[in-house]
């Protein structure tokens, strides 16, 4: 086994056992990363004298007799939204100035403080909005199970470079399901905080009320761990936990009858959740509220606020036409249609509390299909890819988005929401599903 194949815990352990250095870890992924990533196109920024400082710093700990926690000596890569000191945020465009970072986001500077290592920074689309575009500063990452397939996004660089394996984690952002389809697409875990749970100081914003930070990871415990150390607390805390008795409310009419649900995706859920049974839990059919609704209520408010941050610099900016034509969307909203949507966000944000509150989780479909081909978007233009992601931004809830299988060779996954702050029991139950399958131990040959 390659160092870069470790998970977190096993890495830690032979580093707190000297049988590996961190720099040897950090040096391996580099080279790994060096190897893959002119085929992924996952990486826009590769980092190696911050990596290998970062490195020195934790191996001198180690010596030391100083643990800073799981993180340390831990690579990780960062979504091009995310200021990292030294290294532009592009956000993806070639409208955003060049300028180097003068200091690291909040998030990054907590990952630091704890001995985590920067390997990079990891493709987005344009300001996280919609994509692949066909006019980037660099072509958008490619699905590493199948190249001539999309990543999903906008953290589409982080889920690529996991999937690859060229990472174990990677800091992702999330306004209208960012993490989570891109998770789903490439087969990787992915993990939707609470709102306001990790700061966002240091990340560009795309809405106010939506945007989430979180981790993308090769598998729950290591989405756990970093989650942990992002500020997430206590999310790794019950991983080996038992699972049977816990109730499971199952949302199976949110997508089932949709007709963009791919029919491997519906029995691919299904068996998912009869998983759940055999491991204990007790499982009930539920209703969630209205999904169109609720979808209606998150792009209204998306599009307002994205629009208001980016008003001044659309006249002459240069900006790709999927970043405008999504900014433009948001001219046709008022002030007052702005407003009613956010009293309507509440309401469906305590209408969703109640309902989770009588069960430990809710699980329902992530995405409604496999990743697309890049050739469906040939023309430029953005194409909806059906998902059932938006929704908790609007409520803020936590979500772990996880695989399930695979139809043609590409992943599927399945969410699991639970109330504000239970970020814990998402891992408890996804670890277990995941160490009752082997989902997350297929890996794609790059």
């Amino acid at each position: 086994m390659q160092p870069t194949d470790l998970s977190i815990r096993d890495a830690g352990a032979a580093l707190r056992a000297g049988r590996l250095t961190a720099t040897d870890l950090a040096q391996a992924h580099l080279d790994l990363i060096s190897r893959l990533n002119p085929s992924i196109g996952a990486f826009v920024a590769i980092t190696p004298d911050l990596a290998l400082a970062a490195a020195a710093r934790a191996d001198a700990d180690f010596a030391a007799g100083i643990d800073r926690g799981p993180m340390q000596g831990i690579g990780f890569a960062v979504k091009d939204l995310i200021d990292l000191k030294g290294l532009p945020t592009t956000c993806g465009s070639r409208h955003h100035a060049a300028d180097p970072a003068m200091v690291d986001a909040t998030v990054i500077a907590g990952l630091l403080g704890v001995g985590a290592v920067p390997l990079g920074k990891v493709a987005t689309y344009e300001y996280a909005l919609v994509g692949p575009s066909l006019d980037s500063p660099q072509p958008p990452p490619v699905n590493p199970w199948n190249f001539a397939h999309i990543t999903g996004g906008s953290s589409s660089g982080a889920a690529a470079a996991v999937a690859a394996g060229m990472v174990r984690v990677a800091i992702g952002t999330d306004t209208g399901g960012s993490i989570r389809s891109p998770a789903c697409y490439c087969g990787v875990v992915g993990l939707k905080p609470t709102f306001g749970t990790v700061s966002r100081d240091g990340v560009f914003p795309v809405s106010g009320d939506l945007d989430h930070v979180g981790p993308l990871a090769a598998t729950v415990a290591d989405a756990a761990l970093m989650a942990d150390a992002m500020g997430i607390r206590g999310a790794a805390t019950r991983l080996v936990q038992p699972v049977k008795g816990l109730r499971i409310g199952y949302a199976r009419a949110w997508f089932a009858n949709d007709p963009a649900t791919h029919p491997a995706v519906l029995t691919a859920m299904d068996a998912a959740v009869s998983d759940l049974t055999l491991l204990g839990m007790k499982i009930e059919l539920i209703d969630l509220p209205n999904y169109t609704q609720m979808e209606s209520v998150g792009a209204v408010i998306l599009h307002y606020q994205a629009l208001a941050i980016h008003r001044c610099a659309l006249l002459g900016g240069k900006y790709g036409r999927q970043a405008v034509q999504t900014l433009l969307a948001g001219l046709n909203i008022s002030t007052a249609d702005f407003q009613m949507a956010r009293a309507l966000g509440q309401r469906m944000r305590a209408q969703t509390s109640a309902i989770l509150s009588r069960y430990d989780a809710v699980v329902t479909a992530n995405v409604l299909s496999p990743a697309p081909p890049f050739s469906a978007f040939s023309d430029g233009r953005a194409v909806w890819t059906a998902m059932r992601t938006l929704p908790f931004n609007v409520t803020g809830h936590p979500v772990l988005a996880l695989p399930i299988g695979f139809t043609a060779g590409l992943p599927m996954g399945m969410q699991l929401i639970a109330s504000h702050g239970h970020e814990a029991t998402l891992c408890q139950i996804g670890h277990a599903f995941e160490r009752s399958t082997d989902h997350a131990a297929q890996r794609p040959r790059v």
